[in-house]
């Protein structure tokens, strides 16, 4: 008995239908936005937690690059991001000002708080933030700097300026990094450091490290988010970049934000003014 052989059209059908499948993930992530943000709401896992439920809504996928907040309001006015998600609002307030962003629209907030040590050899700790970085400069006791332009970074030498010091030599660190590896950094050495409370909530890898001083009005942080203008870039993807920043100022992205805790305890609290 003799074995047919295929015709050349009996594998086109299957070959045909791959293809369809196979171009289907693509075009289901052709819709998306580039997100320009500070690492403190990548690294504390917010966006883990929020960033799915608006892609689940609306069909727009959210693609974040996480720096320091300078460096993000950076991508934003060279036209590398549709949104700018940032903790320093008077940079923030500069970028729209200069015509790089549409409008500044509050979303969230929470705290910095100063970490250190747990015998707290340079006695800094209690409610005082500046008391406390002056303390520290006295006894010259090892700090870890972001040094990286980011919001964290801004709010340190405010700080600092506040405090009177110009912080320098050989027991100031600038790591020139995110909040995660400063704080790794920070363990490392046994050292003082201005956090974000979210990251430090979230931060595995704490060593002797405790919170010392907080409470502090001055230690208050808040974030912002900015559409980058589509009059200076016009390829701005403006609808859809418009459409994540009603939702995170929405009932349900305000409940999203407020959602996201770790042992109980929210990592920040929305905030946005309708």
């Amino acid at each position: 008995m003799s074995r047919r052989r295929p015709t050349p059209t009996a594998g086109r059908a299957p070959l045909a239908a791959l293809a369809v499948l196979l171009a289907l993930p693509v075009a289901a992530q052709e819709r998306f936005i580039t997100v320009a943000s500070t690492t403190s709401t990548e690294q504390s896992g917010l966006f883990g937690h929020i960033l799915p439920l608006f892609t689940r809504k609306s069909g727009i996928a959210v693609r974040v690059v996480a720096l320091g907040t300078g460096q993000a309001l950076d991508v934003g006015r060279r036209g590398d991001a549709d949104v700018v998600f940032v903790h320093d609002a008077a940079a923030e307030e500069r970028f729209v000002a200069e015509g790089y962003g549409v409008a500044r629209l509050e979303v969230m907030y929470n705290d910095f708080v100063i970490v250190g040590p747990a015998g707290d050899p340079a006695r800094a700790r209690g409610g005082d933030a500046v008391e406390a970085l002056r303390r520290i400069a006295a006894a010259e006791a090892p700090f870890a700097s972001r040094g990286d332009r980011s919001g964290t970074h801004a709010a340190e030498l405010r700080l600092w300026r506040a405090a009177g010091i110009a912080p320098g030599g050989r027991w100031y660190r600038e790591t020139g990094s995110g909040m995660g590896p400063t704080l790794n950094a920070a363990s490392g050495m046994n050292a003082y450091a201005l956090t974000d409370r979210g990251t430090w909530l979230s931060f595995c890898n704490r060593g002797e490290l405790a919170v010392l001083v907080e409470g502090d009005r001055r230690l208050f942080n808040r974030y912002g988010v900015i559409l980058v203008s589509p009059k200076r870039h016009p390829h701005v993807k403006a609808a859809e970049g418009q459409a994540f920043i009603d939702w995170l100022v929405s009932t349900e992205g305000q409940t999203a934000i407020a959602g996201y805790t770790i042992g109980g305890e929210p990592l920040f609290f929305p905030d946005a003014r309708q």
